[in-house]
């Protein structure tokens, strides 16, 4: 009865142990690593569109080749805990302006993740739906917001769900369940955070390089969001488009170093050097500060928060027509 006893009180001390954490390779991880290291890590798929979560991928025939064909990314990997992006960022106010988009109070963004089961010692692998550029930046926004309250045992999956399919790897469309995680914010980290006059400064020193990552016409002016009051671009920043930093195809896997690299170069930007990314609201620019910072290893970088919308709120100047 005694040797029962402690096998059951062995038994259930086993079944309660936390997860073993991962050591992560770096900050980009592929699908053959995840598959074998998913028993040790905490898996964040964060995307926009949370009905394709619990839903079967899609796929096409080609006629001519009768090969299959992604249309539609849809499930998600076994065990992975889903983050709704439009809960990821908030409003804020700043010198009584209401500035949309932005980093949430620390109290929010705690709640966000500890529903996720992220603890304070958790590997995390952070998955997007991974077909666009757009997809991929998800989940380097989400990255930077967890290094900016402290987190900094983490990566990204390669590209995403997309690479994950591709890669024939099964997938689930039953949510798993889960417990609370104990996950604490720890200080702020104000070193890859850039505001407005961090920005207004670096127009006129040049001192840090400013990096507009939004689409050409939009930086040239010729098209703009409706929550940006103004046309153009911050005066005396370059211009990077997000659609650089992944390969095209249907499956957004980032752009080599090396290549990425040497098309900043063709458009004047040094990679390891100080520089503040933006786009319209600090999603699209948290990409081209995730390959400078994390890949590349520039703790020189910044991320711009509020971007052009704050930008323009603030009725900032700016400048259109023109390539600095």
């Amino acid at each position: 009865m005694f040797f029962r006893h402690l096998v059951i009180i062995l038994s259930l001390a086993l079944f309660n142990l936390p997860l073993q954490a991962a050591t992560l390779p770096g900050p980009v991880v592929d699908s053959t690593w995840l598959v074998k290291n998913l028993d040790k890590v905490v898996i964040l798929d964060v995307r926009k569109d949370v009905k394709s979560f619990t839903a079967k991928p899609v796929y096409r025939k080609n006629k001519k080749t009768g090969k299959l064909k992604l249309a539609r990314v849809g499930g998600h990997i076994k065990g992975a805990q889903l983050i709704n992006y439009k809960k990821v960022r908030a409003k804020r106010k700043i010198d009584g302006e209401t500035v949309t988009r932005m980093l949430p109070a620390k109290a929010d963004f705690e709640k966000l993740v500890q529903a996720a089961g992220l603890n304070k010692d958790s590997s995390v692998v952070i998955v997007s739906k991974g077909q666009s550029s757009g997809d991929i930046t998800i989940a380097t926004r989400m990255y930077w917001q967890l290094k900016y309250f402290g987190h900094s045992d983490m990566a990204i999956l390669n590209g995403g769900m997309a690479q994950w399919l591709k890669d024939g790897h099964n997938v689930s469309i039953t949510p798993a369940k889960v417990s609370a995680g104990d996950w604490v914010a720890a200080t702020e980290n104000k070193s890859i955070l850039a505001t407005s006059d961090d920005v207004a400064k670096a127009t006129k020193d040049k001192s840090v390089q400013l990096v507009d990552t939004r689409a050409l016409s939009q930086y040239l002016g010729t098209y703009n969001k409706s929550y940006v009051y103004a046309k153009g671009h911050i005066p005396t920043a370059k211009t990077f488009p997000v659609e650089l930093l992944t390969y095209p195809g249907g499956v957004a896997k980032f752009t080599s170093s090396k290549d990425l690299s040497t098309l900043a170069n063709e458009f004047g930007i040094d990679t390891q050097k100080p520089a503040i990314t933006y786009c319209n609201s600090g999603h699209l620019a948290s990409g081209a500060w995730f390959v400078m910072s994390e890949v590349m290893g520039n703790k020189q970088a910044k991320l711009y928060d509020g971007s052009m919308h704050q930008w323009t709120l603030e009725k900032r100047p700016t400048t259109s027509m023109k390539l600095e």
